[in-house]
């Protein structure tokens, strides 16, 4: 699979977490399901689940920011 086909498809998952707050509430939630719907390497599953653990009780917007902010650090490397 070519590298930035797998980039592409984080960066599907951060566009979707910001624009649909039910979407992201549902990552937080159930997120091995949620990636399920995704191909994503290990590693990159690894960096959503980690940015997932330290987003904590911050309200919709701080969610949505801290996550897109995680993950495309995580896209740009």
């Amino acid at each position: 699979m070519i590298a930035s086909a797998m980039a592409q498809r984080l960066i599907e998952l951060v566009g979707r977490a910001m624009i649909d707050p039910d979407f992201l509430a549902d990552l937080q939630r159930t997120p091995e399901s949620i990636l399920a719907e995704y191909e994503l390497t290990d590693d990159e599953r690894a960096t959503v689940l980690g940015a997932l653990a330290r987003l904590g009780q911050a309200t919709g917007g701080q969610r949505a920011a801290a996550l897109r902010t995680a993950l495309l650090r995580r896209v740009a490397t």
